[in-house]
């Protein structure tokens, strides 16, 4: 697999830590209650800072050549 090919897939998985960490964030404020409500936030938030770290990687090292 390419390089390129490569960084977009690292950024697919970003973004979809980034969509998760978002839907479950919305799940333990509105629905849930108590404990899960902290546990399911704190993955949430480990989701959020992985996904933000990819993202960021991935637009800092820049355009790559094939």
């Amino acid at each position: 697999m390419s390089d390129p090919l490569m960084k977009m897939w690292i950024s697919f998985g970003g973004m979809g830590a980034l969509i998760l960490s978002m839907v479950l964030i919305v799940l333990s404020r509105y629905k849930l209650k108590g404990i899960l409500s902290g546990i399911v936030a704190f993955i949430a938030y480990i989701c959020l800072i992985i996904g933000g770290i990819i993202i960021t990687l991935v637009v800092i090292g820049g355009p790559s050549d094939a």
